[in-house]
């Protein structure tokens, strides 16, 4: 049987939270996030001066009674955001560890939940191979994102993903118009800084969520083991080998992931690309409430 944690209680501890765009949008008319250009909402901004061809309807008459010049009533604009999540499903994210496959997709679908409460587009893309599928299509309301989480279960996690392959070959990407979120442990060969790149030249908010279990942040193997690559495709690949496990080759290990996350750190700082490590014996509600709200990634 699969690990889940898609439930009611699950969904319920996140009615009171929002993702937070943190640069201006140029998305779609219809949501609820403000933004720096005057619309049509109710939500009072500012005045300005008339000027030949505004909508009379508009003037604010107490003012020009008290001044004798025209002014119109400016109001704030909301704009719906697109969302986009891309889950790698590679073999090392879930195939021989149902935890961090269902951690993984209960991420993504926390995150989602959070895009259609706000009414925002949602989009979740499965990457596997050098393509991106999107089976569930746009995502707008409670009521079509729970349709879709009906069908997580079919997701698989197989073989490798190239990840800059998968979302840079993605149609209908979208300009500064919302938030791209990739989940992946990013132990990969594949380039997903270029696929990065790409997100950032499109001006679109850039989160990314390195999921890991808790044998690949602190090991504890001991002695000898035969370690498997979940991605190699033949037991006898050069990938796979027969080791003795000391003390001095794990420490090599965790200096070695170490600085393998301060790269990523390093590399998302750059771009100003939130990024975040979550390990799957902690309550993913924990992380989101944790990490996300302090960035302000959520709100």
């Amino acid at each position: 049987m699969k690990s889940t944690y898609l439930n009611d209680r699950f969904f319920s501890r996140l009615e009171t939270l929002s993702l937070n765009l943190k640069s201006n949008l140029t998305g779609y008319f219809g949501g609820k996030h403000l933004v720096n250009t005057y619309g049509q909402t109710v939500e009072f901004a500012d005045f300005r001066e008339y000027q030949l061809g505004d909508d009379i309807r508009r003037i604010d008459w107490n003012l020009y009674s008290r001044f004798e010049k025209y002014f119109l009533k400016l109001f704030t604009d909301e704009r719906q955001m697109q969302v986009q999540i891309f889950i790698d499903v590679s073999a090392s994210m879930g195939k021989d560890n149902p935890e961090k496959a269902a951690y993984t997709i209960g991420t993504a679908a926390a995150l989602g939940f959070l895009a259609v409460q706000n009414m925002d587009r949602l989009s979740i893309h499965i990457c596997g191979g050098n393509k991106a599928e999107n089976p569930f299509g746009v995502i707008v309301g409670k009521n079509a994102f729970f349709r879709a989480m009906g069908q997580f279960d079919n997701i698989e996690f197989t073989e490798e993903t190239d990840l800059e392959a998968c979302i840079t070959t993605c149609p209908n990407t979208g300009t500064k118009n919302g938030i791209t979120i990739i989940i992946s442990d990013f132990l990969t060969d594949s380039n997903w800084k270029k696929a990065v790149d790409y997100l950032c030249y499109k001006k679109r908010q850039v989160l990314l969520i390195q999921v890991l279990s808790p044998d690949e942040v602190d090991p504890s193997f001991e002695g000898r083991i035969h370690l498997i690559d979940s991605e190699a495709g033949d037991l006898e690949d050069s990938k796979n080998m027969k080791l003795k496990v000391t003390r001095g080759m794990i420490k090599a290990y965790l200096d070695a992931l170490a600085d393998f996350q301060n790269d990523i750190k390093t590399f998302c700082r750059k771009r100003d690309v939130g990024f975040f490590t979550v390990r799957t014996d902690i309550p993913i509600e924990k992380e989101l409430f944790g990490d996300l709200l302090k960035e302000g990634i959520m709100v």
